[in-house]
């Protein structure tokens, strides 16, 4: 760490107080057995190399680099930090105790940072009037970006705005470094920008914080658990809490007797997030590996044999088409016995669904994860070992509900005790930590308080009302675009459902990237398809139930036995907008030309086949009435159709129609006018 050199021996009581903070958190890390690099002097540029005693003590491995401005905390809370770091047998690399006078200390010190896993940065009023201090955090962070380096900021009585937006006293130090023409100033700037965007603790100080003791204590705490995690860079807010389970899951995966492994708890509680984490570490020590997410909702759409031939390609790496309700191919069994492979099915809620994937012919050693809201369904489908996942304690939840609320890793000091509340609320939900966070993220104190007003009306509330109030504080455009999604477009890839809502509601864009911020919606990273958990699809589903007891003056509607009821009478109004429906789940119904006339707003059609691709031929369960054609409104945007037993769409205007999908059908002409520039279709 550099410090910078004091020109005056006089201090502020704002000094003294940070002193005494870096004395109490240093004491706290030595305390928890951390490496921490502490240097407490401006480096000099020297032009000597280093000598090899010097750069082979500097090869040495450091848990932690402790860097901090000398002027405002090298005597307190530096100090301190320290002092804890030692008592829990941590190896500080401290430069009074290894380095020799008159090296060129700022290559050493680069090369510590190097040999570190994890850089503490302590932000203080002063931190960047120190040009040491600036090229230091500039290294740091570029390290952060090319090699995974852990960075952990603690705004020590500074606001992290002021660090993003070089605003207060570092505009001041800023301002000096230009006007003396230094050529690394925009690349400090830069830095420091970047490392006021990290989430850290903020230690405002003042008779509303807490003691600096406390902080040091979390602070050890958190960076024992970062440095005990064999994948620093898979580390982010979601994995707040899980420390504990995983080891204990990992300990079952290395015995013999527990080839089935199965994870059960209550939704929104993390299940899958543990399971992800485990295969992440693991997947690489097995010959081939597949993480089958959201089985119980696959399994609607696709079919068991459609989303099995999709596992067993996977491991095989082969196209495989299995049409059986077992895999009767030897071959199959065999290729699939002479492989060790690792193997997570989400979200399972049938017994039969684990014997079906094939799991048994799965070679010797292999490892099956599976996870489920129902205990049962684990016992009765041969698992070996149930972990139940547990609700994250009040620590782990109070720092992940800051994660969102505050982009900080405690609560701010005057929110700490409605932020303790929240916590409360949640009880331990991982899902209802983030999303209450989320929407509390830059509010007033009134306005959270308001918001524990509304909770306060439940006893005790449940999950689903917490996510509840976060959808009913949404704008109406947004509570649409959320229904759409999670009726209609859930796993469909995000610029699709971009491009089809735009048609139909301004700001599309903006309210699906609102709701992502408001952790209501997610976008996968490696396919970029849009995901939402399904306790929050079921709320939706449930909102659109409330709307009627009618399905016929409802919004939205999915359900088969609604879907036919309504198609059957031709009760559809137009207060429906859209219809999606697994054909495979109702029995043969004959439409007539106008079914659709009376639901002027119609916008979505999908009706479609679990497992059904082209040349596939499906027994057809819509069949026409002695009719070729079918009249439809014209603000279609979205028509998907398996197996569409009519000749023709005559009569329908395309104007509004964004996706055209029908697969194995009558179609022979689609309507008068073939002008359907701009269309996404498939045949």
């Amino acid at each position: 760490m550099a410090a910078a050199s004091s020109s005056s021996s006089s201090s502020s009581p704002q000094t003294d107080t940070c002193l005494n903070f870096i004395t109490h958190l240093l004491k706290a890390l030595k305390d928890s057995m951390v490496n921490v690099f502490f240097h407490d002097e401006k480096p000099e540029q020297l032009s000597q190399p280093l000598s090899p005693e010097i750069a082979s003590s500097s090869r040495l491995k450091h848990q932690v680099f402790l860097s901090f401005s000398g002027e405002d905390t090298r005597l307190n809370f530096t100090a301190h930090l320290l002092k804890a770091l030692k008592d829990k047998g941590m190896n500080v690399f401290f430069d009074e105790e290894t380095l020799e006078k008159g090296e060129q200390l700022s290559q050493a010190l680069s090369l510590a940072i190097a040999a570190s896993n994890l850089s503490i940065i302590v932000l203080s009023v002063d931190y960047a009037s120190s040009k040491s201090c600036l090229a230091e955090l500039s290294d740091i962070m570029r390290r952060k970006d090319t090699q995974g380096h852990i960075v952990l900021p603690i705004f020590y009585h500074v606001d992290p705005s002021d660090v993003r937006n070089h605003g207060g006293s570092f505009k001041t130090s800023f301002n000096h470094h230009e006007s003396n023409r230094l050529p690394q100033v925009q690349r400090w700037k830069t830095a420091f920008a970047e490392v006021g965007k990290l989430k850290g603790w903020h230690i405002e100080g003042g008779k509303f914080d807490r003691p600096e003791t406390e902080y040091i204590k979390d602070i050890v705490e958190y960076v024992i658990k970062k440095l005990m995690s064999s994948k620093f860079r898979s580390a982010s807010a979601e994995l707040i809490g899980i420390d504990y389970q995983k080891k204990t899951i990992l300990r079952l995966i290395e015995k013999e007797d527990s080839r089935l492994i199965g994870l059960w708890g209550q939704g929104g509680i993390g299940k899958t997030t543990l399971s992800d984490v485990i295969y992440n570490e693991i997947s690489c020590k097995f010959e081939d590996s597949c993480f089958l997410l959201n089985v119980r909702e696959k399994l609607k759409k696709q079919g068991m044999e459609s989303l099995r031939n999709e596992l067993l390609s996977k491991l095989l790496k082969q196209a495989i088409h299995v049409d059986t309700p077992s895999i009767g191919s030897t071959l199959i069994q065999e290729r699939l016995s002479n492989k060790r492979v690792l193997v997570v099915l989400d979200d399972v809620n049938d017994s039969d669904q684990i014997d079906c994937f094939g799991v048994k012919h799965f070679g010797d050693g292999s490892k099956i994860i599976v996870t489920s809201r129902d205990r049962q369904v684990l016992k009765n489908g041969g698992v070996d070992k149930i972990h139940e996942v547990k609700m994250l304690n009040k620590d782990d939840s109070l720092q992940l509900f800051s994660t969102f609320a505050f982009k900080l890793l405690n609560p701010a000091a005057d929110f700490r005790d409605l932020s303790i509340k929240f916590v409360e609320y949640a009880r331990g939900s991982p899902l209802a930590l983030r999303v209450l966070g989320s929407k509390l993220y830059k509010k007033s104190r009134k306005e959270w308080e308001s918001e524990v007003d509304k909770l306060k009306e439940y006893d005790q509330p449940k999950i689903s009302q917490i996510l509840r109030s976060s959808f009913d504080d949404l704008d109406e455009v947004e509570k649409n675009i959320f229904l759409d999604i999670a009726i209609f477009f859930k796993g469909t890839f995000k610029k699709d459902v971009e491009e089809i809502l735009s048609c139909y509601y301004k700001g599309a864009v903006c309210g699906i990237s609102n709701l992502i911020d408001k952790c209501l919606l997610g976008s996968t990273s490696y396919d970029g398809r849009i995901v939402m958990h399904d306790m929050l699809q079921e709320m939706g589903k449930n909102i659109v139930r409330k709307e009627s007891i009618d399905p016929g003056k409802r919004s939205r509607l999915w359900s088969a036995k609604d879907v036919y009821q309504v198609l059957s009478y031709n009760k559809g109004i137009n207060l429906i907008q859209g219809i999606k429906l697994d054909m495979s789940q109702i029995d043969n119904l004959r439409l007539d030309r106008s079914i659709f006339e009376g639901m002027i707003n119609l916008r979505v059609i999908f009706f479609y086949t679990p497992g059904m691709f082209p040349g596939k031929r499906w027994a057809e369960k819509l069949l026409e009435d002695q009719v070729d054609g079918v009249s439809l409104p014209d603000e279609i945007r979205y028509l998907c159709w398996d197996n569409c037993p009519f000749k023709s769409l005559s009569g329908f205007n395309p104007k509004n129609l964004v996706v055209l999908k029908l697969v194995n059908g009558h179609i022979e002409h689609l309507w008068d006018d073939d002008d359907h520039q701009g269309m996404k279709m498939t045949e």
